[in-house]
C-alpha cells in the first residue's frame, strides 16, 4: 500500500504539460470480446436468498443483470452475443418510446413503428423470456412469513406490484405465484383509502381499490391494491402498498413483478419516506456478467463519503423521473461547443436529462449527438470502421486487436464537475467477433436519457430529500463481486466544501476519473487543478508493464 501511495503522490506532482496523455485511455478489446460468452450458473451458485442465507446488508440487496437470471434458469435461448445484442436494442427502442410518450415530448414526426423500422428490426413484437422487459433484478421477501421473489428494478416507475393468486392471466415466472391467503400481513385497500387516492388511474371494484399499469413494450398488470410486509435484506418494511396483479401480460425474465424506485409517492422509495430520507444507492453490474452482482441499498448509510454530488432538477410535470443538469459533453479531454440550452427543461416541462436504469443506451438531442459523434470520429481516424449496427451509426472493426487507444468521453454537469466514463461504458461489442459501436444515439425528441450502459459499475447515490445525485467514489468495487481489481483513492480536504476523488483500475486502465475541486484554494486543490481544466479533470490511467 505504501508503494501505491508513493506512486499516487508522484502522479499528483506531474507537470501540467503532460496532461494531454490523460485525454486517451487504453481499451482491452480481447478481454471485452471474451466477456460476451455467457456460461450457465451451477446450482451451487444459485441466487436464492432466504433467512438462512441473508443478503449482505441491513437494507442492501444484490442487484443482478438479466443475463445472470437467464443463466441461472437456463432460459437464454439467444446464445450468441449478436442475438442478445439485437434483443436488447429492441427492448431499448420500446423503453425510449415509452419515456417519450410519458414525458409528453413526442415530436410530430415520431412514430413507434417507424422508429422500429429505422432501427432495422421491423415492427414485430417478439415474446418469450429471452425478449423480456427489465434489465436489472433484485430478490425480496413478500408477506409473512416471507416468500422470496425476483423483482425488476425500475427507477422510472412509481409502483410496486407482483403477480398474485388467483390469477386469471399470468406470464411464466421462476418462483411460485405469490398467494396472499398464506400471508398473515396481507390487507386489501379500500376505495375510500388515502392510499388509493395517491394512485394514478385508480379504480374501484366491490369496495376494493384497483390499479392498472401499462408499459412501452406491451406488458401490463391489473389487479387490486393491498398493504403487505416486504423483507429487504434483514429489514421488515410493513404496510407497503403493492399492486396484487391478477391479470398480467408481460415478459419479465421470470420476475414476479416490479419494484418501482421513481420519485413519486407510491414508489418503494417514496413509501419509505422518513425511514430512509428518500435516499438509496445502486451499482449496476456490467452486462453479460453471470459471475458477479451489483448492489441496491436504501437509507442514509447508502450515501458515500467522497462522491461527486450533482443537484437533481425537479420537473413538477413529471416528478417520477430523476433529472440532472447537463451543461455539455467532452471528447479527448475537451468540452465541445454545444449550447447548454439543448439539455434544459423548457417552460412546458419538455426536454431535460433523465437518469434511467431501464434504458440501455444514452440518448441525446440530435444536434448534441451529432457534434459528440463527429468529435469522437475525428479522434479515432486510425481505427478501422465497420458498417452501422442497429441504432448505432458509428462502429469499428476491431477484429484481431488486443488493445486499442480511444479518447476519453465525459459528461459535464451544470454544477461544475464532470464524469469521465470508462471505455467499456461507451465502446460496446455488437457481436463476438470484434464489431464495437459508440454507445450513444440520437433522441427522437428533446429528451436526453443517461442509460444503464453508461451507468454500469459506477456507484450512483440518490438523495431525494436534499435533491442530489452522487457519482462514485467507487468503480468496480461498488459491485459485490468484481473481475477487475479497482484502486480507489480519495483526497479529503478538512475545510473544503467539496471532495476531490480520483479512481482507476489496474484491470481496465482508466475506469473512472473525475476531480471535483474545492472552492477553497488550498495547496492540495491547486496541485490537482493543474491536471485538468476549470478545476476538474480525468485521472491518469495506470499502464501495464
Amino acid at each position: 500500500m505504501a508503494i501505491l501511495i508513493h506512486i499516487f503522490l508522484l502522479f499528483l506532482l506531474l507537470p501540467s504539460a503532460s496532461a494531454t496523455a490523460f485525454h486517451f485511455e487504453d481499451f482491452n478489446v480481447e478481454e471485452t470480446i471474451a466477456a460476451t460468452k455467457l456460461k450457465a450458473i451451477k446450482e451451487a451458485d444459485t441466487l436464492q436468498q432466504s433467512e438462512e442465507e441473508p443478503p449482505p446488508g441491513l437494507r442492501k440487496l444484490k442487484l443482478h443483470h438479466r443475463d445472470k437470471i437467464s443463466a441461472l434458469h437456463n432460459t437464454f435461448t439467444l446464445q450468441d452475443h449478436r442475438s442478445r445484442f439485437n434483443s436488447r436494442m429492441r427492448r431499448d427502442a420500446k423503453r425510449v418510446a415509452s419515456l417519450v410518450r410519458r414525458t409528453g415530448t413526442r415530436s410530430k414526426s415520431y412514430n413507434d413503428d417507424d422508429n422500429n423500422e429505422a432501427f432495422g428490426f421491423g415492427s414485430n413484437v417478439v415474446s418469450g423470456t429471452e425478449e423480456g422487459s427489465g434489465e436489472y433484478f433484485v430478490r425480496i421477501g413478500l408477506g409473512s412469513p416471507p416468500t422470496y421473489q425476483y423483482m425488476v428494478v425500475d427507477s422510472g416507475s412509481d409502483i410496486v406490484w407482483v403477480q398474485c393468486q388467483p390469477c386469471s392471466q399470468c406470464y411464466n415466472q421462476s418462483d411460485p405465484l405469490f398467494n396472499p391467503a398464506t400471508s398473515a400481513s396481507f390487507s386489501g385497500v379500500a376505495c375510500s383509502s388515502a392510499v388509493c387516492d395517491r394512485l394514478e388511474n385508480a379504480g374501484c371494484h366491490q369496495g376494493r381499490c384497483r390499479y392498472e399499469v401499462s408499459y412501452g413494450d406491451g406488458s401490463y398488470t391489473r389487479g387490486t391494491l393491498a398493504l403487505e410486509t416486504l423483507t429487504i435484506g434483514k429489514t421488515l418494511v410493513r404496510n407497503t402498498a403493492i399492486g396484487c396483479g391478477h391479470l398480467n401480460q408481460g415478459m419479465f425474465i421470470g420476475a414476479a413483478g416490479l419494484l418501482g424506485l421513481g420519485g413519486g409517492p407510491m414508489s418503494f422509495v417514496g413509501q419509505l419516506g422518513g425511514q430512509t430520507g428518500g435516499a438509496f444507492g445502486y451499482c449496476l453490474v456490467s452486462r453479460g456478467s453471470t459471475g458477479s452482482s451489483g448492489s441496491l441499498e436504501f437509507g442514509r448509510d447508502a450515501m458515500p463519503v467522497g462522491a461527486a454530488w450533482v443537484p437533481l432538477i425537479h420537473n413538477p410535470l413529471f416528478p417520477s423521473f430523476y433529472y440532472v443538469g447537463l451543461s455539455g459533453l467532452g471528447v479527448g479531454g475537451s468540452k465541445l461547443n454545444i449550447s447548454e440550452e439543448v439539455f434544459q427543461i423548457n417552460d412546458l416541462g419538455d426536454g431535460g436529462v433523465v437518469m434511467d436504469t431501464g434504458t440501455a443506451v444514452t440518448r441525446l438531442p440530435s444536434s448534441a449527438y451529432e457534434a459528440f459523434r463527429d468529435a469522437f470520429i475525428a479522434e479515432t481516424m486510425n481505427l478501422p470502421r465497420a458498417p452501422a449496427v442497429s441504432i448505432f451509426d458509428t462502429c469499428y472493426d476491431l477484429n484481431g486487436f488486443v488493445m486499442v487507444r480511444v479518447p476519453t468521453v465525459s459528461f459535464y454537469f451544470s454544477s461544475g464537475p464532470f464524469l469521465t466514463l470508462p471505455a467499456r461504458n461507451f465502446m460496446i461489442p455488437a457481436d463476438d467477433v470484434g464489431t464495437f459501436c459508440f454507445a450513444f444515439a440520437a433522441s427522437p425528441s428533446g429528451l436526453s436519457i443517461i442509460g444503464n450502459i453508461q451507468q454500469e459499475g459506477i456507484q450512483i447515490s440518490i438523495d431525494g430529500a436534499n435533491g442530489f445525485v452522487g457519482f462514485g467514489p467507487n468503480y468496480a468495487v461498488c459491485c459485490l463481486v468484481s473481475s477487475s481489481f479497482a484502486l480507489m483513492l480519495s483526497i479529503l480536504t478538512t475545510k473544503s466544501e467539496k471532495l476531490i476523488v480520483l479512481g482507476w483500475s489496474l484491470g481496465e486502465e482508466l475506469l473512472l476519473g473525475y476531480v471535483l475541486a474545492s472552492r477553497r484554494a488550498d495547496s492540495t486543490s491547486k496541485r490537482l487543478i493543474e491536471l485538468g481544466t476549470a478545476g476538474v479533470g480525468p485521472a491518469r490511467p495506470l499502464r501495464r508493464s
